[in-house]
């Protein structure tokens, strides 16, 4: 294992472009949407290495594992076809540095605006009024709900294990697990009433 401490120079992140490219593409192999442009995957790129910027641990595991990549395969990570980058990230999903990555995409990327646009979501809209009337069933990426009843006939389950109550039980009805059974016996009175005074051989 390295350490910060045995190589100081990992405490000072300073990626180049072609390790931001690097992490651009693991980003976007990581979650791919072929419907979102480039800008938001560099905008996240951008994000990771500030958020690395607050810990000298992240700052060296981001910038050992984006070295790492490259040595996964026999041509650069950025230049490997979506299935063959993939099965890299698949290698070292377990490892510290791409956790961290992984982490940091699900917090953030999915606030970006143009990410929303990409994905049809219009954002919140209480300060719009609320969808109700402004198109709340207007996606289009979706099927057409089923309105008409179906003539699909219901599968038979066969008969219940247990007797089923069609009516409420008669006042003074005792129910226990078994089932209704009727008593001649008053209701019970309220248990949780208590009393001021106490009967020798009683409880309140």
């Amino acid at each position: 294992m390295v350490y910060p401490a045995k190589y100081s120079a990992l405490n000072a992140l300073a990626l180049t472009d072609e390790a931001k490219r690097t992490l651009t593409r693991v980003v976007r192999v990581a979650f791919p949407h072929p419907q979102i442009p480039d800008g938001p995957y560099e905008r996240m790129t951008e994000k990771i290495v500030a958020e690395a910027e607050n810990s000298t641990w992240f700052r060296m595991a981001l910038t050992q594992g984006l070295l790492t990549l490259d040595s996964l395969s026999e041509e650069r990570f950025v230049d490997l076809p979506d299935e063959a980058a993939l099965n890299v990230l698949k290698r070292i999903a377990d490892l510290e540095f791409f956790g961290f990555v992984r982490r940091t995409t699900v917090l953030h990327f999915y606030d970006d605006h143009e990410v929303w646009e990409a994905l049809g979501y219009e954002g919140e809209s209480f300060s719009k009024g609320g969808y109700l009337h402004r198109g709340f069933d207007d996606l289009d990426w979706l099927p057409d709900p089923r309105v008409e009843e179906s003539e699909e006939e219901l599968p038979e389950c066969g008969r219940l294990g247990y007797a089923v109550v069609t009516a409420a039980p008669k006042e003074g009805w005792n129910l226990d697990q078994q089932g209704a059974s009727e008593t001649t016996e008053q209701p019970f009175s309220d248990l949780f009433k208590g009393s001021d005074v106490v009967e020798p051989g009683e409880t309140a």
